[in-house]
């Protein structure tokens, strides 16, 4: 191989789409695809943030697109898809987490969580793949889905049975697109973060006692930065990662090793 067949990590001349992009991972995620030569189009369902991060990219000189959206809301999340120009890359990022005992655990949350971390996930990947599809000349393109899965998805967790069940469905989701939608030329892989350093989940971890507990568990030594997951979505979106399907990239610091 020379220098020149090595794979690029670059992105351009595709159209990718991130949902969950208004803050944190996703908004890290947008970025990073965008300096890497992308059109992407952000959506979240908090209207304010989502402007002011795209706005942001955009003074960068990134091409990038607001939309504010909820993902649960199937008929607005397919129309906003299939009025794309085109489709490439989906980042299935969207979602949450409740952290309460087993037997705590409402039938609201449960919904709730359902509904987000995997309903929303299957539609909003249902209705990407079938955009996908129309382009005739899908199989020369590297038609990417990416899901935000978890280290949860491998483990189970106190507190978490709930989310560990929306992660495992998350991460059986991933293998069985991949395995029929190879022949189409799609790869679908997904990317377990350990704990991220977001203000969401520094509202849970919320004292130093805390934190240094949680970090005890990793065997890095810290929870990882949105920047980790990026750079992990970007390779799984991008040629380099031509012949990975059905894989989780776990970017645990050793949490699942252990």
């Amino acid at each position: 191989m020379t220098v020149a067949s090595i794979p690029s990590f670059r992105l351009d001349g595709k159209t990718a789409l991130v949902t969950g992009a208004g803050a944190g991972i996703g908004a890290a995620i947008s970025a990073a695809f965008a300096a890497a030569g992308a059109t992407v189009h952000m959506v979240s369902l908090d209207a304010h943030q989502l402007d002011a991060n795209a706005s942001a990219l955009r003074q960068a000189g990134c091409q990038v697109h607001a939309h504010a959206c909820d993902v649960t809301q199937t008929a607005i999340v397919r129309g906003l898809i299939e009025g794309l120009p085109a489709l490439d890359i989906l980042v299935n990022n969207a979602g949450s987490n409740i952290p309460e005992p087993f037997i705590d655990v409402t039938e609201e949350h449960l919904d709730a969580l359902n509904d987000l971390n995997v309903r929303a996930c299957f539609l909003v990947s249902q209705a990407a793949v079938r955009k996908m599809l129309q382009d005739p000349a899908r199989a020369a393109r590297n038609a990417v889905v990416v899901n935000i899965s978890s280290q949860m998805g491998h483990v189970g967790s106190p507190d978490r049975t709930v989310y560990c069940m929306n992660k495992h469905a998350v991460e059986g989701l991933t293998k069985a697109m991949a395995v029929e939608l190879a022949c189409h030329g799609i790869r679908v892989n997904s990317v377990g973060p350990t704990f991220v350093d977001t203000p969401l989940v520094r509202r849970i971890v919320d004292t130093q006692d805390k934190h240094d507990e949680l970090v005890s568990r990793i065997p890095m030594g810290r929870m990882a930065s949105v920047g980790d997951i990026a750079a992990a979505a970007l390779y799984l979106a991008s040629a380099a990662a031509g012949m990975v399907t059905g894989h989780c990239l776990l970017v645990d610091g050793g949490w699942t090793a252990q």
